[in-house]
C-alpha cells in the first residue's frame, strides 16, 4: 500500500512538472482530484492536445520503469512503454516524452527503476542505456520520416533501436566501470547486461507494435 501511495503520488507529481514546463495551468481540486486548467496562449487545440498525449506517455514510461526485477540492469517494462510512445504519437512526439521522462528523472522525480532518480542513476554504470532510449527514439523518428508509418518500417525501427540502446549502453558501461573499478572485457558486459534481455525485449517490441496499431486509431494524431 505504501509503495502504491508512493507511485500515485508520483505520478501527479510527474504531471503537474510536465505541464508547468510546457507552459499550461493546473488546479487541484480539494479532494485531491487532478483537474488540468489548460490555458492557451496563442496555441492551437492540436497543439494542447500534443502537450496532454505528451504528458501521459512520460508518466506511463515512468509507471513501466517502476515494474521491475532488481538486476545488475534491471529488467523492466521501459523499453515496451518507449516502443509504444514513439508508435503511436509518432516520432517528434514520442521522442519528447522519452526526453520529459529523463529529465524529471534528473531532476530527481523517483522515475527510474525501483523508484529511483538523480543524475547519479544516468551517470552510473547503467546509465547508458537510459539515455540511449534518446538516440533510438531519434533514430525511430528519422525512419518514420524517411520510410512512412508502415507496420513493417516502425518493426524494423524498433529492432534497430534495440541495437542503439545496447550499443551505447554497454559502451557506457564499459568506460564508467573503467574509470570506477578498472578494466572489464566486452565479453563479461554483455553477458551482464545484454544477453539476458534481449528475447524480453523482443517480446515487448512485439508487444508494443501490436498495441501501436490499436492505439494510433483511438489517438488519432496527425
Amino acid at each position: 500500500n505504501g509503495r502504491l501511495g508512493l507511485t500515485i503520488q508520483s505520478c501527479r507529481v510527474i504531471l503537474f512538472k510536465i505541464f508547468h514546463m510546457c507552459g499550461c495551468d493546473m488546479d487541484e481540486t480539494e479532494d485531491m482530484r487532478m483537474t488540468t486548467v489548460v490555458k492557451e496562449k496563442g496555441g492551437s487545440r492540436s497543439k494542447t492536445f500534443d502537450m496532454v498525449y505528451i504528458a501521459v506517455f512520460a508518466v506511463l514510461i515512468a509507471i513501466c520503469s517502476w515494474i521491475s526485477i532488481p538486476t545488475l540492469v534491471p529488467f523492466t517494462m521501459q523499453t515496451f512503454a518507449l516502443f509504444l510512445a514513439v508508435g503511436t504519437l509518432g516520432g517528434r512526439r514520442g521522442t519528447m516524452a522519452v526526453l520529459i521522462y529523463l529529465l524529471l528523472g534528473a531532476v530527481g522525480i523517483p522515475v527510474f527503476a525501483e523508484f529511483s532518480a538523480g543524475m547519479g542513476v544516468l551517470l552510473g554504470n547503467t546509465g547508458g542505456y537510459l539515455i540511449g532510449f534518446i538516440f533510438s527514439a531519434l533514430l525511430m523518428w528519422a525512419m518514420e520520416a524517411l520510410l512512412g508509418k508502415k507496420t513493417w518500417v516502425l518493426g524494423l525501427s524498433m529492432l534497430l533501436g534495440m541495437a542503439v540502446y545496447y550499443v551505447f549502453g554497454t559502451v557506457w558501461f564499459m568506460v564508467v566501470y573503467a574509470k570506477n573499478s578498472g578494466p572489464i572485457g566486452i565479453a563479461t558486459v554483455l553477458s551482464w547486461c545484454v544477453l539476458p534481455f534481449i528475447v524480453p525485449d523482443l517480446v515487448k517490441g512485439a508487444l508494443a507494435l501490436f498495441l501501436t496499431k490499436h492505439l494510433a486509431k483511438a489517438v488519432k494524431i496527425d
